[in-house]
């Protein structure tokens, strides 16, 4: 909360659902796939992309296929926050 939130008339910023990495998708994210590049990563180091029901596999298999994929979590609420 800032000291805007309190002028009269001022609506809270409600924070805005997660929504799917792939390019073009505006749907809310429900998987976490954890991804690192070994080239300009440290090992322990993990990206995040979102993806959508529909987009999961797809992203997870791009991953994949460039040796990038570390893991596929569910998205939680607490994730989100």
């Amino acid at each position: 909360m800032d000291i805007f939130d309190m002028l009269p008339g001022a609506d809270p910023v409600e924070p805005e659902a997660p929504i799917c990495s792939r390019k073009g998708c505006r749907a809310h994210a429900t998987t976490q796939l954890l991804w690192n590049n070994p080239k300009i990563h440290t090992a322990e180091r993990r990206k995040i992309w979102l993806a959508c029901t529909d987009h999961a596999h797809w992203l997870e298999d791009y991953l994949k296929s460039r040796s990038l994929w570390k893991e596929t979590l569910p998205l939680s609420s607490k994730d989100s926050a």
